[in-house]
């Protein structure tokens, strides 16, 4: 088979076309050379998806069996590429977010679920991250003329990851010392590998699937507990972790999510973070692998000197990971509570 992938050297689109190489395809990575490195045995393709011309040279070098776009985050800009490859390739494989839903507050999304509000053509200005995603996906239903494949993903571990979450609790374990484990260790959560969505998709697009598949991991395939604990097993350190409540964390103007990666304090705002099914993709054939496997790899890919000192920064969002000495004065505060 021949595959285009929008993006293909960074997390998801580098496993992308790791897994479609890995199958024996004929593998282009379409992108503007300016983020990752180049994955062996893909041919290469320079260029900007806005340019108009850039992506008229790209579809002419087609045909190929499918699109996999990873990095659509402007309606606008998802639809020019649909529009310009729509005659060119059988399926358009779009990687889209849970975010497309309001799954935060909710007890259970599932793709029946209420899409966000967002028209085909908004510009980046028209909406959030969430927002935007659902107006992409709307881009690709809508303007592709053949197949549409829409892949919402959830909370992606494994190497290569460039947001940072998870190297953050490696790299801290890895530090030493008492170091802050947030809210509860029993408290369950909801990840899944990269490379298992890449598998997903690959199978997608040989057996023609086609509309919206969550792909959010397996109900509980993780606790805060495991997660820390791996963490600490797999550097090898002396880490202690101390676990502090929600409360005394947000007292403390911790910030959710970003200070402390993945925490999402058990409030009504955050109740259906971890609450997500992936029963539609698991019925397809969606394979999910152990969690502490996904962590312990990516400690073994931050350990292999093919690793940038610091991440790239994900969609402008702040760097994820407490300052030391924040978190040294809030473990002392901790345990001097009366």
């Amino acid at each position: 088979m021949r595959l285009l992938v929008m993006g293909g050297t960074v997390f998801l689109g580098r496993h992308m076309v790791e897994a479609a190489l890995a199958r024996g395809w004929d593998v282009t990575a379409f992108n503007r050379g300016v983020t990752g490195t180049d994955v062996p045995g893909a041919e290469s393709v320079r260029g900007d998806r806005e340019s108009a011309g850039d992506l008229a040279r790209l579809a002419g070098l087609g045909p190929w069996d499918a699109v996999v776009d990873v990095c659509g985050y402007v309606p606008r800009v998802v639809g020019e590429s649909v529009r310009a490859l729509s005659p060119a390739a059988g399926t358009y494989a779009f990687v889209s977010s849970v975010s497309a839903y309001a799954f935060r507050k909710a007890s259970s999304v599932d793709e029946h679920s209420p899409r966000l509000d967002c028209p085909a053509d908004a510009g980046p200005e028209d909406g959030n991250y969430g927002e935007l995603k659902a107006g992409c996906e709307r881009a690709v239903e809508e303007g592709f003329e053949g197949t549409a494949l829409i892949i919402n993903p959830g909370l992606i571990v494994g190497p290569h990851e460039n947001v940072g979450r998870i190297p953050y609790w490696l790299r801290r374990a890895a530090r030493g010392g008492p170091f802050i484990a947030p809210g509860h260790p029993d408290r369950s959560m909801q990840l899944i590998d990269a490379r298992d969505i890449a598998e997903f998709t690959m199978n997608g697009i040989e057996k023609g699937y086609e509309g919206r598949y969550f792909t959010t991991g397996i109900h509980g395939n993780v606790t805060w507990g495991e997660l820390i604990s791996t963490c600490v097993e797999a550097t090898g350190s002396d880490a202690e972790p101390v676990w502090i409540d929600d409360d005394f964390l947000l007292d403390h103007e911790v910030g959710v999510w970003d200070e402390l990666p993945l925490w999402a304090p058990a409030r009504p705002d955050f109740a259906g973070v971890w609450l997500t099914s992936s029963g539609k993709a698991l019925e397809a054939g969606l394979s999910c692998r152990a969690v502490e496997d996904s962590i312990r790899d990516t400690w073994t890919w931050l350990g292999s000197g093919d690793v940038p000192d610091l991440l790239p920064s994900y969609r402008e969002r702040p760097r994820v990971g407490i300052a030391e000495e924040k978190e040294r004065d809030i473990i002392t505060a901790w345990r001097n509570r009366r």
